[in-house]
């Protein structure tokens, strides 16, 4: 697998849904094309053509501006709260006057030019064109689709995992990472035999997608062991003082019954993700938690791969369990990140970096 010089690996690749890259948009340009192609086979005359063409858009905008008129009625009795009691803040939140009206103009007057003089017909268009777009609006088949709100969510960062990741991050990854190695350094110093790869001297982050936590990583799995806690760092934050930061270390069992020892520890916002879903009134279904799931961990990823403090100090670990309750899932899955961070060495060639031995499956 190809693998980038100096960026870790990313096992959960599989798993992780990618960033959408605008391919909706160049097909609507495709079939925009198509469409033109076939008007322009069909032998219509230009005409005719262009009537029924500025019709469309003129009864668009007329959609938009009824649209928007219908949702200025609910937000003039929230003209205090939501718009600093002003109306014309309101009127802008509802309706682009600027665009819609200009398009609607334009495409009206064309519209009117084309069809020779004939007033009894440019009325019925009109209120047809109403009727339709109001029905459409009655009946609520305006809203966007599932995928639309996701992309408009992911493009604005407004997913409820967005402000996890990143509360995560700012509140706690990036006080305890920096001063992870100092840590890992006391100690290894104090227990010389324990922390031997130094490899593995990150913090070992779990990102179970099903967002289910066992609070006893022992209870979880008796291959995994609890060994002792790191050195603790101690800061005034927040008005607490002395606030303690601390990381546990495992000893993890393997096939051969030997212990490879790791500091490891759950994603703590993903509880928040399970208890909304567990919760009426979050109105959060299971299929919603795991895409959120699925966006922590692309948006975590992506802040500490920006966070050059955080470098080489943490390893996320995405996993979604198999129907089928295996009793040593987690510290197989452990283990195996483990063994990929050793089989990461890299070594200095022609003022380079190079990689020595890439030789990692994704399974």
């Amino acid at each position: 697998m190809a693998h980038k010089p100096g960026t870790p690996s990313n096992p959960a690749a599989p798993l992780i849904p990618k960033a959408r890259e605008g391919r909706a948009q160049r097909a609507a340009y495709i079939l925009l094309a198509l469409c033109a192609a076939a008007l322009y086979l069909a032998g219509e005359p230009l005409a005719c053509i262009a009537r029924i063409l500025t019709s469309h858009f003129a009864a668009l905008q007329i959609g938009a501006l009824l649209k928007g008129t219908c949702y200025l009625a609910e937000e003039i009795f929230h003209l205090e709260a939501r718009h600093r009691g002003s109306f014309r803040r309101a009127l802008s939140a509802c309706i682009p006057l600027r665009w819609h009206v200009t398009l609607l103009l334009v495409c009206g007057s064309a519209h009117v030019a084309l069809l020779e003089g004939d007033g009894q017909q440019l009325g019925l268009h009109l209120g047809l064109a109403c009727f339709c777009q109001l029905l459409i609006l009655a009946l609520g088949l305006h809203k966007p689709s599932a995928v639309e709100i996701s992309e408009m969510s992911e493009r604005s960062k407004q997913n409820v995992a967005h402000g996890l990741a990143w509360s995560y991050y700012v509140g706690y990854l990036k006080i305890v990472l920096p001063r992870l190695k100092e840590s890992m350094e006391k100690f290894s110093r104090a227990n010389p035999n324990v922390l031997a790869r130094r490899e593995t001297w990150k913090l070992h982050i779990l990102v179970p997608l099903s967002c289910d936590i066992c609070d006893d990583l022992e209870k979880a799995d008796s291959n995994i062991q609890y060994l002792t806690d790191l050195p603790e760092t101690t800061l005034t934050r927040a008005g607490t003082k002395r606030r303690v930061y601390k990381h546990s270390l495992y000893a993890i069992r393997d096939e051969d019954n030997k212990f490879r020892h790791c500091a490891v520890e759950y994603a703590t916002p993903l509880q928040s993700l399970h208890a909304m879903s567990q919760d009426e009134c979050a109105a959060f279904s299971r299929e919603d938690r795991v895409e959120q799931a699925k966006l922590f961990y692309r948006t975590l990823e992506e802040i500490l791969q920006g966070a050059k403090a955080c470098a080489g100090t943490y390893r996320l670990i995405a996993y979604e369990e198999s129907g089928e309750a295996e009793a040593h899932f987690l510290s197989r899955e452990i283990l195996r990140h483990l063994q990929q961070q050793c089989q990461e060495e890299y070594t200095v060639c022609d003022g380079t970096l190079c990689s020595t031995d890439l030789s990692l499956q994704i399974r």
